[in-house]
């Protein structure tokens, strides 16, 4: 299968790399486990530093801003070093770029950072932001929207591919210096830079996908006050109608009263009812057909720019879960021949199957065997609760879902998931989810979660309505009651009988 073509069984080694991001408002570290398709972090620290409070009318990055930074970064520099990044990638935004005193700054930074400091023009930072989206949501195909505290960017997406994109005077920060405080008078200046922006007929039907920490806080609070299942925010879907509720309500609220809702960040809560206000106003005088939060933006563009161009079209997903099972199961090895073994089950002429189902059931395969180290009590609940919450990308969350649930039942083949998570599963996708679960099951008492054995195994829908699963004689010792269990299960799940055959 030339999906897992250069796949090594050993477990991954981390390489550390750093991404230091300046903003107007933030100046963070992300430490990653290295240059691959689906980095994952390791650390991750934010200092609100304001560097853009005030820019506007003063034309200065903010003193006091400016003093915290380069304390950050110092800080950021011996962080660096103590994890073992080799590779320190930086950039400086909008407030930096715009300052009458940035370039002065970028040089104190570098040097407190003891690394280079690229700073981006408004259509990098757009591109970069872009590049994230796609790197993690691969489907894309919408506009991205990055809201800084100084700034908007937003560009179109499709089949991968980048179009033009503009940046926009819209941050929070930004705006409240210019408004004087008031969301109404920022309401007008938004209005005016985004029906002069040539974006939003763009976005007519489609999806605008919403990168910033202001609108992740929105969308917490709303899985809050949904009593969503599954608190990932990556891929997080609202409504059209939802989001203009929610970010209509929240563009309203004062930063006291912000202050005391568990889900949204004290430290944004001055710059919440702005944030909330430029997407309800971007939706407002755009048609977007909903909105999708992606976590993945500026910083992981970067490291996706970086990548060879092999690297950057292998799966987002897959590549995860291999990493999954080269550090969790028994044998990686056995986990690609379980990805050929269902294979004799599905496809033309077998149980039908579209693209993107057997790009999960491959997924499923390479996660099938993560939790045999728990108790046998809790194998069902840690494999739920460690696919459900993984850091994977390129997946939406009925996927999600539909892996977890797969290797929850592949363990505990009667349970019912506890958790709430199957709402968010329509019941096809719950059927095939018990269905493959149940060819696991057959699967590992055949193997013993070793390789070498499924290859010489057959199993494939016979005449009659039947399922037959046939043992080289070399293998004849295999059978037995636990197999005819698990076979005649199976088999009457597909409305089949089961039948063992001992070949030559």
């Amino acid at each position: 299968m030339s999906w897992h073509k250069g796949f090594r069984t050993a477990p991954p080694k981390y390489r550390p790399v750093a991404v230091v991001d300046i903003g107007s408002n933030s100046v963070r570290l992300v430490v990653y486990d290295g240059l691959r398709r689906s980095p994952t972090p390791i650390f991750n620290e934010k200092i609100l530093c304001g560097l853009g409070r005030g820019l506007a009318t003063k034309g200065r990055l903010a003193e006091d801003g400016v003093v915290r930074a380069l304390s950050a970064l110092r800080r950021f520099r011996a962080l660096s070093r103590q994890i073992g990044a080799k590779h320190v990638f930086a950039v400086a935004t909008a407030a930096a770029r715009e300052a009458e005193n940035g370039s002065e700054f970028v040089a104190r930074a570098e040097k407190a950072l003891g690394a280079g400091i690229k700073l981006l023009s408004g259509k990098e930072e757009a591109r970069l932001a872009a590049l994230g989206v796609i790197s993690g949501i691969p489907y894309a195909d919408g506009v991205v929207g990055d809201l800084g505290g100084g700034s908007l960017e937003l560009i179109d997406i499709k089949d991968g591919r980048l179009r033009e994109g503009v940046t926009l005077p819209l941050g929070p920060l930004r705006l409240m210096d210019v408004s004087g405080g008031s969301i109404d008078k920022a309401r007008r200046i938004v209005d005016e830079a985004l029906i002069n922006s040539g974006m939003l007929s763009q976005l007519k039907g489609r999806t605008f996908y919403a990168v910033g920490g202001t609108w992740r806080n929105l969308a917490k609070l709303h899985m809050a006050q949904s009593h969503y299942p599954l608190h990932v925010l990556h891929s997080y879907r609202l409504a059209r109608a939802q989001a203009i509720s929610l970010s209509g309500l929240v563009a309203q609220l004062s930063p006291a009263s912000l202050r005391d809702v568990r889900e949204v960040s004290k430290s944004r809560a001055d710059t919440m009812p702005y944030g909330a206000m430029v997407l309800e106003r971007l939706l407002a005088h755009s048609g977007a057909g909903g909105v999708e939060v992606s976590v993945y933006g500026v910083r992981e563009g970067l490291l996706y720019s970086k990548l060879t161009s092999r690297k950057r079209q292998s799966d987002a997903l897959l590549s995860s879960c291999w990493d999954f099972a080269r550090r969790y199961a028994r044998s990686p090895e056995h986990e690609l021949e379980l990805c050929d073994w269902t294979d004799q089950l599905f496809g033309e002429g077998k149980l039908p199957e579209t693209a993107a189902q057997k790009r999960l059931r491959y997924a499923a395969c390479l996660l099938a065997d993560i939790g045999w180290r728990a108790h046998p009590d809790y194998r069902a609940e840690r494999s739920l609760s460690m696919i459900s919450q993984a850091a994977f990308v390129g997946i939406d969350h009925p996927g999600r879902v539909f892996l977890a649930l797969t290797v929850f039942y592949r363990y505990d083949g009667g349970g019912e998931d506890g958790d709430g998570l199957n709402r968010l599963l329509g019941d096809e996708d719950h059927q095939r989810a018990h269905l493959l679960s149940s060819i696991f099951r057959l699967a590992y008492i055949l193997s013993a979660a070793m390789p070498g054995k499924l290859p010489d195994i057959r199993l494939k829908l016979g005449d009659n309505r039947t399922l037959i699963l046939t043992l080289p004689r070399k293998l004849a010792d295999l059978a037995g009651e636990r197999v005819d269990k698990r076979l005649t299960g199976l088999a009457a799940e597909m409305g089949r009988t089961g039948k063992v055959v001992i070949g030559r």
